[in-house]
Order: structure tokens, then sequence, then C-alpha cells
């Protein structure tokens, strides 16, 4: 019997480091919490989310492909924020939802199906939130562009017009993730 105990409060405190471990990589616990009670029942991947960390500076790994079950993160990687969203001479953000703001929008996005537009491959993201639900006709999408780097960098990220966008190397692991889920995936942004 106390083999069992001993067993039990051994995977009750990896899962928590595991847990822990997230937080101190951008992903904070609260925010993962969030999106399996938001999941829980819904026709969603259970088992994949998407994280977004715009506290993050933009030259830093922020954003954060998650497994729900395992507390993981599977890929990290920088991704770029809208022009409209940077604050002359600070390093904050602001955020937007109207169309022609160029700024990033916050919230839960449902990733759609791809396309092929302009920057080659894409995803359209469904706003599910007020403060992102004109993501479609903003023609907002997950994409790639050849200016964002693969690593990390004091420098910031090149800008989007609100996009969020990876690097081609980025977005082609991402692309995996979300072209073998049977359910969309949810991909969260944060400030």
């Amino acid at each position: 019997m106390k083999h069992f105990i001993f067993l039990f409060i051994l995977l009750v405190s990896c899962s928590k480091a595991e847990s822990q471990q997230a937080d101190r990589l951008g992903i904070p616990e609260s925010r993962v919490s969030e999106i399996k009670k938001f999941i829980k029942d819904k026709d969603y991947n259970q088992d994949l989310a998407i994280f977004i960390n715009f506290k993050i500076p933009s030259g830093k790994y922020r954003y954060f492909v998650y497994n729900l079950k395992n507390n993981k993160i599977v890929q990290k990687a920088i991704v770029a924020h809208g022009s409209g969203s940077v604050i002359s001479g600070s390093n904050a953000l602001k955020f937007s939802n109207i169309e022609g703001s160029y700024q990033s929008s916050l919230g839960k996005y449902a990733v759609g199906e791809s396309y092929v537009g302009q920057f080659g491959k894409a995803y359209r993201l469904k706003g599910l939130d007020p403060t992102n639900d004109n993501a479609m006709q903003r023609a907002i999408v997950l994409h790639s562009f050849s200016s964002v780097p693969d690593t990390e960098s004091e420098k910031p990220a090149s800008l989007s017009l609100g996009c969020p966008m990876l690097s081609i190397n980025a977005f082609k692991e991402t692309a995996k993730y979300i072209d073998n889920s049977e359910k969309p995936i949810i991909l969260y942004t944060f400030y």
C-alpha cells in the first residue's frame, strides 16, 4: 500500500511540475485551465490548443502548440503581431477588433480550413469572443511570412496587418498538427 501512495504522490507532483514548467515558459496555468474548461464537451480538439502570449516580446518564443493531455509544449515559435498594435515609444501593445485597425485581436479562435492565398497556405480563423468576432470579415488568418525568424533574438519580429504570422518552418510544423486534427483546434491569444 505504501508503494501505491508513493506512486500517487509522485504522479501528482510530476503533473504539477509539468504544469508549472508551462507557466515558466510563457503559458500561465490559468490560461491552460480556461481552455480545458472551454473545450470540454464541445466539438473541438480535446488534445491540442495553440496559445499566443502577447506579453512576451515579439522577437522571443511566444507562440505555443500545447498538448492538453500531457501538459507539454510540443512546438514553440516566434509570431508577429499587427502593425497597428504597436504603441510608439512603448513596449506595450494595443488590440482591436475593428477592420482597418491593423491590430491583433485577443481571444479564442477556432482554426478553420486552409486555403492558398497571397502568402501561400493559410488557415482561416473564426473569432469566438466579442474581442475577435470580426476576424473573418477582417481576413485575419494564420499564415507564414519569410521575414519572420525561426530563432529568438532581441530584435522584434516583422509586423503583420493583424494576422498571427509565423516563419515558414514554424508554419509547416504547425500545419502538420492542424491538418492531422479531425476537429478544429482552438487558438487563444492573450495579453
